[in-house]
This record gives C-alpha cells, sequence and structure tokens, in this order.
C-alpha cells in the first residue's frame, strides 16, 4: 500500500518542529548564564540533564511499550505538548541552575515520545525504502536541534526569552500536524498485550544486537561533538588574533548541514547497501576524531571550517543507517519498543561522553580532548565487521 504523499513531509517537519527544543537551552546558554548567575561549566550539565531525561523518558516508554500497544501519533502529540510546556517555564521567574536542570531533565523526558515515536511512525508507514525515510527524519532532527542556534545569530535583534518562546511554539504545532495528518500507518501492528519482556527480548537477535552496537559506538562521538560544537570554534578562534568567527552562524552550518547528510545516506543506501555505508561514515568521523589536534596547527580559518562542516556530515550520516538496521530485524509489532530501548542506551552513552569531556576541560585544552571521541567509533566499526547482513 502506497501511503499519501503528504504523509513523509508532515513527520519531517513535525519531527523539525518538536526536536528544535532539545538545543534550545544550549543556544542561549550565555543569557543563562548571565541573568540567573551561573557559571560557565553549566553548558555540560544542562545538556547532560537532557539527556538522562531522555535516557529515563525511553526506558519507561520502552517496558511500557507505549509506541507498540497505543496509537503513535497520540503519544507523539501528548509528548510533544508536555515537552513544550515545559520548554516554556525555562523563562519564567528567577531560575536557579537546580531549576533548570529539571527543566531541561523534563524537556528530554518527554522528547522520548517524540524522536523514537517519530521514527516509529515512518517505519508503520514506508517498509520499502525505510533507510530513505529515516534520512529525511533524522534529518529533521538535525536541523531541529541546530535551529536554536540560527535563532541565536541575530543576537540584538530576538531576545533569548523569545527564543524559548518560538521553539516551544512550533513544538505544538509539530505535535497538531501529526495529530490531525498522520493516522496509524498501513504497516502498524498493534501489541495485542503488555509484554514487559519485549524492551531485551530484542537483543536476543544476533543482527539486532551487532546493529545496536553499532550505534552505541555512533552515539559516544556525536552528541558530545554537537554540545562542544561552539566551543571548539571558540578555541580555534582564540589562538589566532587575526581570526574571528561567527560562532553562532557556524554552530548552526556545521550541525545542519549533518541533515543534508542524512538524507544522502538515505539514498546512497539504496545503492551501496544499509551496513557498507554505515560503517564507512562511522571510520570516516572516527578519523576526524583522531585528526583535530593536527587541524587546530593550522592556521586557516576556510580550511578549519571545511573540516568542522565535514566532520558535523559524517558524524550524523550515518544514524539513520543504524536506525533502519534496528528496525528490519525486529518483529513489526516490536519495533517501537526497539527503537525506544536503543535510543535509551543510546542517549545514556552519551552522558558519560559529555561529562567525561566536561571534567578534562577542567584540565586540558578542549583540541587535546577531541580523540577520546573515536573510543565509541572504533568499538561501533568493530562490532559491525562482517556482523550485520547487509541491506
Amino acid at each position: 500500500m502506497q501511503p499519501k504523499k503528504y504523509i513523509l513531509p508532515i513527520i519531517v517537519l513535525a519531527q523539525f518542529c518538536c526536536t528544535s527544543l532539545w538545543f534550545a537551552g544550549n543556544s542561549i546558554i550565555t543569557d543563562l548564564i548571565i541573568n540567573f548567575n551561573l557559571k560557565a561549566s553549566v553548558l555540560g550539565h544542562l545538556t547532560s540533564a537532557i539527556q538522562l531525561g531522555f535516557i529515563l523518558g525511553t526506558l519507561v516508554f520502552a517496558i511500557l511499550t507505549l509506541a507498540d500497544k497505543y496509537s503513535p501519533s497520540k503519544v507523539f502529540f501528548l509528548s510533544a505538548l508536555l515537552a513544550a510546556l515545559f520548554n516554556l517555564a525555562m523563562s519564567l521567574g528567577n531560575q536557579s541552575f537546580y531549576s533548570l536542570i529539571l527543566i531541561r531533565f523534563l524537556v528530554g523526558f518527554f522528547l522520548a515520545g517524540i524522536y523514537p515515536v517519530g521514527m516509529k511512525i515512518a517505519s508503520d508507514y514506508f517498509k520499502e525504502g525505510l533507510g530513505k525515510s529515516l534520512g529525511f527524519l533524522v534529518g529533521a532532527l538535525v536541523l531541529g536541534t541546530a535551529f536554536p542556534h540560527l535563532l541565536k545569530s541575530f543576537n540584538g535583534l530576538i531576545s533569548w526569552k523569545a527564543i524559548i518562546y518560538f521553539t516551544s511554539l512550533i513544538a505544538l504545532l509539530g505535535g497538531l500536524l501529526i495529530l490531525i495528518f498522520v493516522p496509524n500507518g498501513p504497516y502498524k501492528k498493534t501489541l495485542k498485550q503488555f509484554d514487559i519482556t519485549v524492551f531485551y527480548k530484542v537483543f536476543k537477535i544476533k543482527n539486532f544486537r551487532t546493529a545496536a552496537l553499532g550505534y552505541f559506538g555512533h552515539m559516544w562521538e556525536l552528541y558530545t561533538f554537537w554540545a562542544f560544537v561552539p566551543m571548539i570554534l571558540l578555541s580555534y578562534s582564540n589562538s589566532y588574533i587575526d581570526i574571528n568567527l561567527n560562532i553562532p552562524v557556524l554552530s548552526f552550518i556545521i550541525i545542519g548541514l549533518g541533515g543534508i547528510a542524512c538524507v544522502i545516506s538515505g539514498y546512497l543506501s539504496q545503492i551501496f547497501g544499509v551496513k557498507k555505508l554505515a560503517t564507512t561514515s562511522l571510520a570516516l568521523s572516527c578519523i576526524c576524531c583522531l585528526l583535530t589536534p593536527f587541524v587546530f596547527i593550522v592556521q586557516s580559518e576556510l580550511f578549519f571550517i571545511a573540516f568542522m562542516i565535514f566532520w558535523g556530515m559524517v558524524v550524523i550520516a550515518d544514524s539513520p543507517l543504524f536506525s533502519t538496521l534496528v528496525a528490519q530485524n525486529v518483529a513489526s509489532e516490536s519495533k517501537g519498543t526497539a527503537l525506544t530501548i536503543v535510543n535509551s542506551i543510546g542517549f545514556a552513552i552519551t552522558i558519560i561522553s559529555i561529562q567525561l569531556l566536561n571534567t578534562l576541560l577542567f584540565f586540558f585544552e578542549i583540541k587535546y580532548l577531541l580523540p577520546i571521541l573515536a573510543i565509541g567509533p572504533i568499538l561501533g566499526l568493530f562490532a559491525m565487521y562482517n556482523k550485520v547482513k547487509s541491506l
């Protein structure tokens, strides 16, 4: 059964709108530090808070099998509504470090009903060419993640509170689009009864397990790279007197172009195969991690920006491919739970990676720490090598 042509664009637009909440706090971090008298290290803590919320949320969603037992469109809408309201709370009153941590945690918790559930909705509509469809979907996540940085580039024209208002509003819009225009897909199979064992039974499937391990290696690098992109750019800019980078705009470009890379990788996977393309992308991002200290030595603004853009593209290009491998190696009635639990573990790994770098920054410059991010891709490549069937 061929889905209506507007279904995928609406899912993609809704995903973009809702995931703009993810780094809304990061994009206005300077304003939060100034207005609420916070320490500079709050960046790592706020990022980890939203990641921790997402982890707990995905764990709860997976154990309760919400996306498989109930209408995923309704789960998506309710999650978008609650995430938008908690994001809005960041602009209210005189926030403290702890209240901001709690707010970002709750936003992350309900993002668990948006990102993996959005992929579940797509998999219910698109059986053939799922890699291409998820490429668009993860691309929307990337653009949504980068979008607050673009808003922040209009510093002086748009206040930090306006960024909060706007991201909350479009997140609500995204939820409504799914609720109104995207009913249950033709390939959806409802889990007939509550089964708490589904969330760990999927790991007994060999191809699922190895695809998940590849994804975990990818996640060690991805969100830490995204979280510290502004700091990497600032560090390079401070290293040379005659270089002055526009950090908000470049952060948006570096992260945002990864969305295009996801779409491209989705199309190329139909030619070269999902496994081969995923491992190639993971290997390239691994090389970027290892080369970073040497790239800092080169005093060329153009070269450095080109390197960061390339890294920003290959670091995410494999994400929809790993999600495709995960979705295609479990039963249809378990896809939502499988995607959610893999997300949960993957994002737990990001907290370790982010906090490790955040702690080591007290002792070393960031350019010497970035090779640590290669640990994940190396282990992921080892897990993926010759173990997942070509798709």
